[in-house]
Formats: structure tokens, sequence, C-alpha cells
């Protein structure tokens, strides 16, 4: 076979459309490698719901041919899913120091083994199946991030992974310009590249800044401060340890997490903290309030996290003290507003002065904004472009930036998750789909919530329930019983006497209709009762609460 006539096949199983649950499958042949295994946090209206991640059945109907999975960094979007899968393929995931940690403490609270685990650094390569795999350093608002590269013997593609362009990053380690420009040299066939922030102009501000905003908020602070901020942030943490060391404060640490990544970057070198800085939350109060530094989750105002409990006076071990300055640092994800507006607020009526404004210099991205994807995109000049990671205006928007830098429009991408794209050393076109989409994921069960339990779920919440249970005589159908009815979330029955009345009344009148059509099946019974009831409900109240016949045979 020609390396014209070769082809490799790009299918992305989540990230598309979507902010999270990223997770890419490369093939060539018989041989599949997976960038990432994501998750994202459920939308409003998935009730009920801990997470939701990418439907990789694909994956498992070719198990045999799956020969590694590789991430680019640690966030949840990236691994999130990994517990999940890893039970379902026996593979090696290869990633950098710190992402495999974080993985490591997901997969023993799962049971999963972590014995297939194998560390990778930049500059590293790595030969698997008909695939040549590379790693470059990128810098994002976690430490050790790493583009991937794999050379196949159609062309080279290049994955940036989440990325930005800090040229002063805290940990000194800068973005592998000198790799991007020899691939790109080298020529690169296929660049699929991170488009979260492809709506903003500008470059993203140094993380760095960060720290010197810390550490003009810490000499300004009169009583205890209380950050808030992703525990997988590393160097927001780093810095956050610094200041306080530079104050002379102490520094707590609370939430699971939090708890949880800062041994894991301690241990592994990634945190460096001074003798005696480290306190446990216990005894916060055995030093002055203006001593005192605590680390916490919650950034997202999620409801169980330790900032919330705090803010909502619930935390076993840390009251919010009129006088805390508490700085949220972080941006909401999309659909988080309301949680963090509502933290906000709680925390206000505890007395803490709460620095949560985007331009309070607390915060910044780990995302490249429009300069520096077109920095990335100049640099590797890429035959052919797939926008990734982002929401579809964010792929649009950056298909464009794409576009000006003179790739024609013919040669950008913007795919769904499950589409398939297959490229040759001339040529590329979208060829078909997978099955693709998300999983439910709810208490031990995963996949087993549809858009069924999804429906009655939403309706229970809107309208309630109603239960009509009926005793009839088995031999002849005659109703020995009631009709009794319950009712959960639609009314309370006992301000509704009138109500229930007549709606036994209806339920009576469709069992006299049953009975009159001779029709003794229980289940035209249950529909009749459903139907009749359903009709007078809504006439009456307007709601349409889930109707539940039930008949007891005795």
């Amino acid at each position: 076979m020609t390396k014209q006539t070769e082809k490799i096949q790009i299918i992305p199983l989540g990230g598309l459309g979507e902010i999270g649950k990223n997770m890419t499958v490369f093939r060539y042949g018989d041989d599949m490698i997976v960038i990432d295994a994501g998750l994202m946090f459920p939308e409003d209206d998935m009730l009920g719901i801990d997470l939701v991640i990418p439907d990789y059945s694909y994956l498992v109907e070719n198990k045999d041919k799956v020969r590694a999975i590789f991430i680019t960094h640690g966030h949840e979007d990236h691994i999130g899913a990994l517990p999940f899968v890893l039970k379902e393929l026996e593979v090696p995931v290869y990633g950098t120091p710190l992402a495999l940690g974080i993985l490591q403490g997901r997969l023993k609270e799962k049971g999963v083994s972590t014995a297939d685990l194998h560390p990778i650094k930049p500059g590293d390569q790595h030969q698997i199946g008909s695939f040549t795999i590379g790693f470059i350093r990128v810098n994002h608002s976690i430490a050790d991030a790493v583009a991937i590269y794999l050379k196949t013997p159609v062309g080279t593609i290049l994955h940036t992974g989440d990325f930005k362009i800090d040229h002063t990053p805290v940990d000194g380690q800068v973005t592998g310009f000198h790799r991007f420009a020899e691939l790109g040299d080298e020529g690169v066939l296929v660049m699929l590249s991170d488009s979260t922030n492809a709506e903003r102009p500008g470059f993203t501000k140094s993380e760095r800044c960060v720290g010197e905003s810390f550490d003009e908020k810490f000499r300004a602070a009169q009583n205890r401060i209380i950050i808030a901020s992703f525990s997988s942030n590393v160097h927001r943490l780093q810095q956050a340890i610094d200041a306080a060391f530079k104050y002379g404060r102490k520094v707590a640490v609370v939430g699971r997490s939090m708890l949880n990544v800062v041994g894991i970057a301690m241990e592994l070198g990634y945190l460096k903290v001074a003798d005696g800085v480290l306190i446990d939350i216990s005894e916060i109060n055995n030093y002055p309030p203006n001593r005192i530094v605590i680390l916490t989750t919650g950034s997202q105002g999620e409801p169980m996290s330790a900032l919330t409990r705090m803010a909502m006076a619930d935390h076993r071990k840390v009251e919010i003290l009129p006088g805390d300055t508490v700085m949220i640092s972080a941006t909401p994800i999309p659909g988080n507003e309301k949680l963090v507006a509502r933290t906000v607020d709680y925390l206000f009526k505890q007395g803490a002065d709460v620095i949560y404004d985007s331009s309070s210099g607390i915060h910044v991205s780990g995302h490249g904004s429009q300069e520096e994807l077109k920095l990335m995109l100049n640099l590797v000049r890429p035959k052919y472009f797939i926008p990734v990671h982002g929401e579809y205006r964010m792929l649009k928007l950056h298909a464009k930036i794409a576009q000006d830098l003179g790739i024609p429009k013919e040669n950008t991408f913007i795919a769904e998750n499950g589409s398939v794209l297959e490229f040759t050393a001339d040529s590329g076109a979208m060829v078909g789909k997978v099955n693709a989409g998300a999983l439910l994921v709810d208490g031990l069960g995963v996949g087993d919530i549809g858009n069924i339990v999804m429906r009655d779920r939403r309706q229970l919440s809107q309208d309630g329930i109603l239960i009509a249970v009926i005793a009839m005589d088995k031999e002849n159908g005659c109703v020995v019983s009631g009709p009794e009815i319950v009712s959960r979330g639609f009314v309370y029955v006992r301000e509704s006497e009138q109500l229930m009345e007549e709606a036994r009344a209806k339920i009576q009148e469709a069992l006299d209709r049953c009975e009159a059509s001779g029709s003794s099946d229980w289940g035209t019974i249950k529909n009749s009762v459903r139907d009749i009831l359903g009709k007078f409900l809504y006439e009456k109240t307007r709601r349409r609460p889930m109707i539940m016949p039930i008949i007891l045979e005795v």
C-alpha cells in the first residue's frame, strides 16, 4: 500500500460541542490509541446524576485493537472517565507523573488496578503499534501538561491538549516552542487544537500575575484569608503558600480533593512548602486570625464542597468570621454561575469580605486566547485542522482563525462527537459516524439511566406523582376496596379533599366503563384509569402529574 492510499482515522468520542468529557480515538489499520478520557458535570436538568462520561462502547467493541491510552494532563475533564473505562479495557495508560498521581487516587477509590500506569516526560517518544508517540511541554492551569504528537505511516498528527502561552510560568517550565516549530518544518498532516478561549481576543495573562495579586491582597488583609481554587491548580496553590510564608501566616488545607492533590504534589516535588508552614485544619484556632490562610475546595459553589458548607455555617471545623477575606480564585464553569453567586451571597451574610470578580486579578485562564491560537497555528502550519475542546461557537471561531491564517476552508473540519474523519497524505474527509454520546453515572450505575428514566424524573420534579390503589377480586374482577389515592409532590391531600373525592369518582367511572365493555385485562384497566384521571386533573389544575394505577389481586 502506498502512502497516498494509506488512511488514518480520527474519531472524537467527547469534547466537541461541549466543555468536558474530552476523548479522541486515533486508528490506523488494527491499531487504536486514545488520547484523554474525561468527564463533565451534569446539567441542571440531569436530576440525580453524579457525572457524565463519554459513551465508550466503540472502544469496548474494538477492545482487541486498543493499544494504549495517553493523557495530556490531570484535570477531571481529561482523566475522570478512566476509572470506568479501565474496568472494561485492560490497556496501559501513559501520562506525566502528576497526572498519573491524581489518576492513581481516582482508580483506588473505584477499586481499579493501578498496575499499568506508565510515567512519561516531555521529549520522550514511545513506539506503540503503528504509532510513534511523542510529548511536548505546554503551559496550562495544572503542572505537567503536554501536547501529544503521533507519527504514523500516513503523516504526523498533533494534539495540543489544553494550553496557553505563558512566557513567565511559575515553575519556569516554558512551552516547547522549538519542538512545535520543528514538527511544523517536518510537516504536520493534521492538528487538533484547544478552542476553549477562541472567543477571547488578545493574550491570556500569565499565571504569575495571580501571585502579584495575592501579594497585594495578603498585605491588605487584617484577619484570616480563605482561598477557594481548583485543587489541581498546583501553581496557584504554590503562589498562595509562598505569599503566606512571606507574611508569616500558617496554611491549613480543607476539602478532600484539595488534601489529596496537595499530598500528591508535595510527594512528587511539584509543590514546595517550607517546614512549619502547613498545619492541620483543627489547629487554626491556636493562632491569631491574621496568621491563618485556609486553602479550600468549592470555587464552583458545589453544594457539598467545603467553602459552600462554610458559607452555610454547616462546616464542622471552619466557621466564617466577620472580617475574613475570602478569595474565589476561579471562573465559574458554564452552568455553575448561580451556585457561585449563592455561595458569595451567603459569605457576605456571614460578614466576610469576598473577592470574586474576574477583574480582581486573583484568577487567570489556563487556555490560550486568539493570539496564542494564531501563534500555535503559525508554528505548526498543519495541512488539515480540527478545532476541539469547546462548544460549537468556539469551534467555529477557531476554524475561522485558521482560515484567516491561510488554511483552506475545505481543510478545516468542525466535527461532532462520533464523527469519523479519515485522512490520507493528500486528502481528508468525514466518512461516517460511530456510537457516541453521554453515559450518565448515578451512584454505582453507569449508563443504566436513559432518556425514559430522565423524562420520568423531570416529570416527577415538575408535577409530582399520583398513585391510585385498587383492590380487585381475582375471580370476577369486582372492586373489593378502594380506590385509595396517594399524592406526592402534586397536592397536599388533606387540603384537597374535594379534588381527591372527584378523582376517586373518575377512577370509578373508568372501572365502570371497563366492566361495561367486558374488559377484565389489568393493563386495559390501568390505561383507562390513567387516561380519564389525567384529563380530569389537567382540567382542574393545569398540571400533569405522573399517574400510577396499582391493582392488587385479592
